[in-house]
């Protein structure tokens, strides 16, 4: 009777063993399969928010998934913005060209002022390259009234007027001229000018005039082969 008893107790207890384990694996299988359908559920809601947009997007003519408001640029907006381009660096190299230019053509007659340069005949002088005129040369303004008398000191009104006078018609700058030689042009009323700028070769022989009540102006220009003053 005692062992039959025991084998009862122990078939109770492994019965009972195997209903938790059913009852636990039952319970696995519930959870996996409501996180299953919820995954799922998750999922559909998601495509159907995210495709009426790019439907949306489609047909209003724009491409799906790029922010509102941005539009692809046409061929030709993109040429048109490479011409621009293109145009602002050649404006920006012509530039530069023509301060390059002008910084190697320094006191040449031909950009002196915005003087209007004419080449006329020479004087036959043999160290003469060429020889300029202008019509737009003016008279460079003077401080002096009364009767004018030229003065060839160095440092007086009369000078210092000259010696505008004498840049204004080569083209330099008064601060960089270098005047080698002042001389009276033949007449009361006269004076010619050896001058060059800094350490330029180019030397040129300058005509001027006196008019009364407006100063020293300049009628002559001949750019020399060599400094016969130097």
């Amino acid at each position: 009777m005692g062992s039959r008893f025991n084998q009862r107790d122990q078939k109770r207890k492994v019965n009972k063993i195997y209903n938790i384990a059913i009852t636990i694996v039952s319970i696995l299988i519930v959870i996996v399969a409501v996180s299953i359908f919820l995954s799922d559920d998750g999922t559909d809601s998601k495509k159907a928010t995210t495709e009426p947009k790019q439907i949306a997007d489609t047909d209003s003519g724009k491409v799906a998934d790029k922010p509102a408001g941005k539009e692809e640029e046409t061929d030709s907006e993109k040429e048109d913005a490479v011409g621009d381009s293109k145009a602002k660096e050649e404006g920006s190299k012509a530039t530069e060209e023509d301060a390059e230019d002008k910084a190697e053509d320094g006191a040449d007659p031909e950009k002196a002022g915005d003087a209007e340069l004419v080449e006329v005949d020479g004087s036959g002088d043999g160290n003469v390259a060429s020889t300029y005129t202008s019509e737009g040369w003016k008279p460079v303004g003077t401080q002096q009234s009364g009767e004018h008398t030229t003065s060839f000191d160095k440092g007086s009104v009369d000078w210092n007027e000259m010696s505008k006078a004498i840049a204004s018609g080569a083209g330099i700058d008064e601060g960089s001229m270098k005047l080698w030689w002042l001389q009276n042009g033949g007449s009361p009323s006269t004076a010619i000018g050896t001058v060059s700028e800094g350490d330029n070769p180019k030397t040129y022989r300058v005509y001027i005039e006196w008019v009364d009540g407006s100063g020293w102006k300049p009628v002559k220009v001949e750019e020399l082969k060599t400094n016969d003053k130097r």
